[in-house]
């Protein structure tokens, strides 16, 4: 393939300092990892966004987390057409194969995705409106909810709470898998939906019995 090349020096050199530092310590357990198989507690569907650092907010060890990562944290209505579907993919896998526990879609602050739809909804987005961009068509799985926060006037808030709903509606597309919702029913799964604050810090958890995000 001509058009790949070496990796960047400086990832060369952080990854011969991990060798040879926390590799070197912890070569038990990497062996076992590597020839036990992942047995993850936990499904994370998180967004792409280079500053949603999921290990690092809750202090996962390699192999405790299985985590998909996407645009805007969406996961897309249950479809069996044969098309490619990577996220529908991880889901399978993760709940049928890996059996996990819990499955927790993480959004997070200054989501670009979450703002690009609402560029969308107002008219402001052509270029995303092409048939041809894949984030366009990726986020129309949200532009149905735009309408619950359109009469917000404060573009952060309203942006902020969109980012909210990105969250609700992968929760409610997560149901509509067969596989999930039979795990739910029978108690062997659980979800959880998240938001991640960048700059203060923080996380909000969804209160299903109170229809709210409450920081922990």
């Amino acid at each position: 393939m001509k058009y790949a090349k070496p990796l960047p020096s400086y990832l060369v050199q952080r990854f011969q300092g991990w060798k040879a530092t926390t590799y070197e310590t912890n070569k038990a357990w990497f062996r076992n990892l590597g020839e036990e198989g992942q047995h993850p507690r936990a499904m994370v569907i998180s967004c792409c966004d280079s500053r949603v650092h999921v290990t690092s907010i809750f202090g996962a060890d390699q192999g405790e987390f299985f985590i998909h990562r996407n645009i805007a944290n969406l996961v897309p209505p249950y479809n069996p057409d044969g098309d490619h579907h990577g996220t529908s993919a991880a889901i399978e896998y993760a709940v049928t194969a890996l059996k996990v526990a819990h499955v927790i879609v993480l959004g997070h602050s200054s989501c670009g995705g979450v703002q690009g739809c609402i560029d969308m909804c107002k008219g402001n987005a052509p270029q995303l409106e092409k048939k041809e961009s894949f984030v366009g068509r990726w986020m129309d799985i949200l532009k149905p909810r735009y309408k619950k926060v359109e009469n917000i006037k404060d573009p952060k808030e309203q942006a902020r709470q969109f980012e909210k709903h990105a969250v609700l509606a992968s929760l409610e597309n997560l149901v509509s898998f067969p596989f999930v919702k039979e795990r739910v029913d029978q108690g062997q799964l659980t979800l959880h939906g998240a938001w991640h604050d960048i700059a203060g810090g923080g996380v909000e958890v969804y209160d299903c019995e109170n229809n709210k995000f409450t920081a922990l």
